[in-house]
């Protein structure tokens, strides 16, 4: 049987009915101050009645701050699309993204943000409400007078929800719509998996530019647990991150697999332990390592439930899960698909999602759309691009990628969006972008051919300088090298691991300048 979204209330609702059943519980701990999900309720409505009716795609310049958390409650209440924006992006960058998007309006929610000229701000930091708000819920338990009928139809779930850019290899980020009842039904399998409960407090620990940070989000402000926003969480110190877990009383933690990895490697050197109150962690984004893993279980960890998980941008948040609370042997399973996912395996191997938590494409961009989203007798579904193989338990097993995407930092990017942004520039006559590992970490490693009449000596300057206002983080190559040629395929096309294989550090040929 196939899945569908029956039962499936819009996320709308599930907060409203979270906010009833618990007014007075802590909703958000933000750096040891709560707030109630009363105050959240209202916050949240004032956002929604300054946007007012049909506002379109909001961008949310986000901050960990309860402003974030009220601008995405608040955008989804007055029936817009969220459209996160990291405020440290270069401004190049933000206005190429609420221009693809057609952003109307832009929420700033934390301390020092500006917005590009040419759009509505609306500043959630100030003390008084924003302009346009409409008065507060009654306090929970006073009557309310019933809205006439006929007044507040039921959200579209064909709607957008919200809009992410994903890496595209034009040199443009492509902006993918996720319609709210494909985030609903991921929410909902999400609040049953992670087994959330009233009494739980969620670290949100994700960046708030990417979607990672929707499953710690929604699952527990929709189930009337506590979210937990510290500022201790992003020092990069492991003793000071294990005692504001402690602190706080933090019981679910949701960490990208490279910090996990240093996590562990943190409590097996330095005889620490995880705080007594984690019962859920829940790793994903990257490849689990076996030895990780296996030092994982060597600590003093059973009353920890690990889960590895797996997805993309267009299947909405995780797909797929595989409990890792005994030792695995071997390669780390992604896990088994989520009772709202339909998976099958192409002839080539490569993994197709489809259900009703599939996004609905790439905004203005229907030939991406075509390509991605495949439609057949049994249905749509997304090509992720990535290979796999199926164990006899019945389990997935990650076999690497059918073309040049690598993860960074747990976010999908395509070496070709830098290679077309690094082959604009004048001093550059040719271009190679591969992805290599560093410390076991992913960066992006780039091989350029200074063009005719170019000093080579100073364009590996003038391009790292370039690129740093162009592309956020992420985005920047972590190594970039002048050489005198690439290497090139049989049918004479650039070959990416050819080139990182010629010029890399420890094979570094006599090419290199």
């Amino acid at each position: 049987m196939t899945p569908t979204t029956v039962g499936v209330r819009d996320l709308a609702e599930d907060f409203a009915h979270a906010v009833r059943t618990h007014p007075g519980r802590a909703a958000i701990i933000h750096n040891g101050r709560s707030m109630r999900y009363a105050e959240l309720h209202e916050r949240v409505r004032a956002v929604a009645g300054a946007l007012g009716p049909d506002p379109g795609t909001v961008a949310v310049f986000t901050a960990r701050t309860p402003e974030t958390v009220a601008g995405l409650l608040g955008v989804h209440a007055a029936g817009g699309a969220y459209c996160p924006v990291d405020p440290g992006y270069p401004v190049e960058r933000q206005r190429a993204m609420l221009a693809a998007v057609g952003c109307r309006t832009v929420l700033l929610t934390g301390p020092g943000q500006v917005a590009p000229d040419g759009v509505r701000v609306v500043d959630l930091t100030e003390d008084r409400p924003p302009a346009g708000t409409r008065p507060a819920d009654p306090a929970p338990g006073q009557a309310e007078a019933p809205a006439p009928a006929g007044t507040q139809p039921a959200p579209d779930p064909e709607a957008p929800a919200y809009l992410l850019f994903t890496s595209g290899s034009t040199g443009a980020p492509k902006p993918v719509i996720t319609p709210r009842r494909a985030i609903a039904t991921t929410v909902a399998a999400l609040r049953t998996l992670f087994g959330i409960t009233p009494t739980d407090r969620v670290l949100q620990f994700a960046s708030l530019s990417w979607d990672t940070c929707f499953e710690e989000i929604w699952p527990t402000l929709t189930a009337g647990a506590a979210l937990v926003l510290d500022d201790e969480a992003h020092t990069g110190s492991f003793p000071r991150f294990l005692r504001m877990v402690a602190e706080r009383g933090v019981t679910v933690l949701d960490l990208p697999t490279a910090y996990w990895h240093e996590l562990v490697r943190h409590l097996a050197e330095d005889g620490a332990a995880l705080p007594n109150g984690v019962r859920l962690l829940v790793i994903g984004g990257e490849a689990c390592s076996p030895a990780r893993l296996a030092d994982w279980h060597d600590l003093d960890t059973a009353d920890v439930r690990l889960l590895n998980t797996y997805g993309c941008t267009e299947t909405t948040l995780i797909t797929h899960a595989a409990g890792l609370d005994l030792p695995v042997g071997g390669a780390v399973p992604i896990g088994r698909a989520l009772p709202h996912v339909v998976e099958r395996i192409g002839p080539d191997g490569e993994l197709l999602i489809g259900g009703p938590a599939l996004a609905t494409g790439y905004l203005g961009l229907p030939g991406a759309t075509a390509e991605r989203f495949v439609t057949g007798p049994e249905g749509r579904f997304f090509r992720t691009g990535d290979r796999v193989a199926r164990t006899p338990e019945g389990s997935l097993l990650h076999l690497g990628r059918l073309d040049g995407v690598v993860k960074i930092r747990g976010v999908r990017v395509d070496p070709a969006e830098v290679e077309a942004l690094v082959g604009a520039h004048p001093g550059v006559g040719a271009v190679a972008v591969a992805g290599a590992e560093v410390a076991g970490r992913t960066i992006l490693a780039c091989y350029v051919v200074a063009a005719p009449g170019v000093d080579p000596a100073g364009l590996r300057a003038a391009l790292s300088g370039d690129l740093r206002t162009r592309l956020p983080g992420h985005l920047v190559p972590g190594r970039i090298t002048v050489v005198a040629r690439l290497a090139h395929t049989a049918s004479g096309k650039v070959d990416r691991a050819a080139t990182h294989r010629r010029y890399s550090p420890d094979r570094a040929g006599e090419d290199e300048q």
